[in-house]
């Protein structure tokens, strides 16, 4: 269940908001330090944005996307006028880990990370998570993406810090994905798939856990899937492609093979990562849905 729920009807006055540069080891882009400084600029496409409308100057001088900064810059936003009355999505996420710098939530299926609409997991996110107490504290912000019919972990970003750290492990390919899907067809028991996605290298490698004979599928399998690149609908493409289509993937199934109103079996299962912050090693697991385990039994 969710609405909507009041948060304020005070009118915000046009102003600028200032943020002072620390020291800096090694340049960086603009665009990518700026993630997390400011609440109203919480994304690399969101400075995208303001930058390409002149609203950013640093030292004075309007920036762009080709900026970098060094350390010790006075950086400038114009915000612009907010509306009279902003609304809070009320709902309840699962929080699975959670500290002052990041927290992992299982995002359910029939829902959005972000985007325009309302109803998104980045809006219902600052009314399940506790505010951090560190100095670049933010709005949290997923780091990643799932699709809108996805369940499972979704990695979010508490500080500016931990949201531009977060963002650099996915770049260098250390955040370790393991999801879980069930698919039609009789499969080789591991394998990896390798057909470009929008003319772009992919990799996505799988073992198949168990099968099971089905009436109406011929064969359903329970598939650990391990994605090397991190493509658009990458799982669902390449399963699709290799003749193994997901079940309940209305966009790349087989027609007459969709099974309606149970959603898409996909889910992402772990993640493993390097705390950026705290240097800690995490493994975190979100146990498959029930409708995995009816159809295979308990997996241990």
């Amino acid at each position: 269940m969710w609405y909507l729920a009041p948060l304020s009807n005070a009118v915000t006055i046009a102003c600028t908001t200032f943020h002072i540069v620390p020291e800096q080891t090694t340049p960086i882009r603009l665009q990518e330090y700026g993630v997390g400084i400011f609440d109203s600029v919480p994304t690399k496409s969101a400075w995208k944005k303001v930058l390409n409308k002149n609203l950013v100057t640093v030292d004075d001088t309007i920036a762009s996307t080709a900026t970098f900064i060094k350390g010790g810059e006075t950086i400038s936003l114009l915000k612009p006028l907010e509306p009279k009355t902003r609304k809070k999505l009320i709902f309840e996420l699962k929080v699975i880990f959670e500290d002052e710098h990041l927290a992992i939530i299982h995002k359910p299926a029939g829902i959005l990370v972000s985007g325009n609409s309302f109803k998104t997991i980045t809006n219902a996110l600052p009314q399940n998570l506790k505010p951090s107490s560190v100095a670049d504290a933010t709005k949290p912000q997923p780091v990643h993406r799932l699709d809108y019919a996805t369940t499972g972990l979704l990695l979010t970003g508490k500080t500016g810090s931990s949201i531009r750290k977060l963002n650099q492990l996915f770049e260098d390919k250390k955040v370790q994905k393991v999801y879980y899907a069930v698919t039609i067809g009789v499969m080789s028991l591991s394998g990896k798939i390798t057909s470009k996605i929008d003319d772009k290298i992919s990799e996505s490698h799988y073992e198949v856990i168990r099968s099971v004979s089905s009436e109406k599928y011929g064969t359903l399998n329970l598939v650990k899937l391990d994605p090397k690149t991190g493509r658009r609908h990458q799982l669902r493409k390449h399963l699709s492609s290799s003749g193994n289509p997901i079940l309940g993937d209305k966009d790349y199934g087989k027609e007459g093979f969709i099974l309606m109103k149970k959603g898409l079996y996909l889910h992402a299962y772990s993640l493993e990562f390097i705390h950026p912050l705290t240097k800690e090693h995490l493994l975190i697991t979100d146990e498959l849905p029930e409708r995995f385990t009816k159809i295979f039994g308990e997996i241990k």
